[in-house]
């Protein structure tokens, strides 16, 4: 089982940056990929974006690409969401999420919605981003 802690959350103006730290322990971090998720009051959970285990590869949903970019320091187990030019819809709860499985995925295709079977979860950090 893999714990998860996200912190990086906040408050910031349209147009700002934040960077999102998931700390993770339990499992060896290099040996599975990443993901995560949001989830806007009243909405369903969204995909923002996934990491295979070795960092070389990822995948990001049409609504952040371009803005968002994630990444893993193995060595910190550690995963990263740092979030530029933010908008007031990325307003949102968002949680970090580690795979089932080990060494499971490398390509960016297996990282996309649906294919990765994420089943750990953070307790997720708050993002409100203000027009």
């Amino acid at each position: 089982q893999v714990q998860l802690v996200e912190s990086g959350g906040g408050l910031v103006q349209a147009g700002g940056s934040l960077r999102l730290s998931c700390a993770a322990s339990g499992r060896t971090f290099s040996t599975y990929a990443m993901g995560w998720f949001r989830q806007a009051p009243g909405k369903e959970q969204e995909f923002v974006a996934a990491i295979s285990w070795s960092g070389g590869s990822t995948y990001y949903a049409d609504s952040v690409k371009g803005r968002f970019t994630i990444s893993r320091d193995n060595a910190k187990s550690t995963l990263y969401l740092q979030m530029n030019s933010l908008k007031p819809e990325d307003t949102a709860v968002y949680y970090c999420a580690a795979d089932r499985l080990t060494y499971d995925v490398e390509n960016p295709g297996e990282l996309a919605p649906g294919r990765v079977d994420f089943g750990s979860w953070g307790q997720g950090t708050q993002v409100t981003v203000s027009s």
